[in-house]
């Protein structure tokens, strides 16, 4: 039985169960292949209480943590309307193939169109191949503008 909650942030049980998957996530070679380092464990509840914007759904397939969605609400300074955007979506690997993470998306789009955002956003790794078929099924596609100009890259500067 799949059952998936807005995670409460107060909540210490939810916070570990997200803690918990972001880690395995982490872990994961899509998710860099290193695990959260204490200093986040310890510092991201408060952060996440903090964040209005923020956004968190826990997947419990028969009551074991088994998928999470992060994201952020956002404005589309082209669309002046909210937009909301995915930011870490996992599921456990012994829990793949089961239609969680197409629950996931499927929850927080519900949750996007009762907030009447125009769009959800998200990044996907080339070479995650299984992830694209996921979003592609939930009618997720490339970003471009103009096809001469070509697909939108996501780019990053660590600050230290």
């Amino acid at each position: 039985m799949l059952t998936i909650l807005t995670a409460d942030y107060y909540n210490q049980q939810q916070m570990s169960d997200l803690l918990l998957l972001l880690d395995l996530y982490a872990q994961d070679p899509m998710g860099g292949a290193e695990p959260l380092s204490a200093e986040c464990r310890q510092q991201l509840p408060q952060m996440l209480q903090q964040c209005p914007t923020a956004i968190s759904l826990l997947a419990y397939q028969n009551g074991q943590p088994a998928g999470l969605l992060n994201a952020f609400q956002t404005v589309s300074t082209f669309a002046a309307r909210p937009l909301i955007n995915v930011h870490d979506l996992a599921v456990v690997p012994a829990f793949r193939g089961q239609g969680i993470a197409t629950a996931l998306l499927q929850h927080v789009e519900q949750i996007a169109r009762e907030r009447d955002c125009c769009k959800l956003t998200l990044e996907v790794l080339s070479g995650n191949q299984t992830a694209q078929q996921t979003y592609l099924r939930c009618g997720f596609a490339g970003y471009e503008l103009d096809p001469a100009q070509g697909h939108a890259l996501f780019w990053q500067k660590k600050l230290v």
